[in-house]
């Protein structure tokens, strides 16, 4: 038997033992989750596990197909101070690739509250967060055509994404404001502004 082989068995047993365990932590907890910043574990190892860009979920160069596993996963997914990802559990932490962000905000709601505009993300693990004081957003220009990408922060470290088409619909609720004396292109949220970019660079917007 190969090296390969023997090798790619034990990580599909060791990714096996770490759902039944991430299972079992998470077992009758139907709402809120696992306290991971709070588990101090060993360092395991890295396991050939990757977020890809668009969000998809890849375990030894296959996607992982069931929504319910990747939820899964995700709930035990932290970011360190050593800018790196891991999945942890109270016993384990073991790391993983993550091309861009770990989560993608895929949908918005705009609603009042309080007389302010709210925006309200949900990304593509479930996640329903209010974009505020606690969950910012930040804009960042990348790439050749200066595309601009917004992210949410989510929990921890960990940030979402924001989907192209979302980020169309953010960049519609856009305003000219003056933010800490240079005037932005920015969008409000639970009354926080948001900076996009400097307001004579808008035109620069990726399309």
């Amino acid at each position: 038997m190969a090296a390969e082989e023997i090798s790619g068995q034990a990580d599909a047993a060791g990714l096996a033992a770490l759902i039944s365990r991430a299972s079992q932590e998470n077992a009758g907890k139907k709402r809120g989750l696992p306290p991971v910043e709070r588990w101090n574990p060993p360092f395991c190892g890295d396991i050939d596990m990757e977020i890809r860009a668009d969000g998809t979920w890849f375990y030894m160069g296959t996607p992982i197909g069931r929504p319910a596993l990747v939820r899964l996963f995700s709930t035990v997914l932290r970011k360190d101070d050593d800018q790196k990802t891991y999945l942890v559990t109270p016993v384990e932490k073991v790391g993983i690739r993550v091309v861009d962000a770990p989560f993608i905000a895929v949908e918005m709601s705009v609603t009042e509250g309080q007389g302010q505009q709210v925006l309200t993300f949900r990304t593509n693990v479930g996640d329903v967060v209010e974009a505020g004081g606690e969950h910012r957003l930040r804009f960042a220009i990348a790439g050749e055509n200066a595309e601009l990408k917004p992210y949410l922060h989510v929990r921890g470290r960990l940030e979402a994404l924001v989907s192209r088409a979302v980020m169309y619909e953010l960049v519609a609720l856009g305003e000219t404001l003056e933010v800490e004396g240079q005037v932005m292109f920015a969008v409000r949220s639970a009354g926080e502004v948001f900076a996009m970019m400097p307001a004579d660079e808008l035109d620069a917007l990726s399309r």
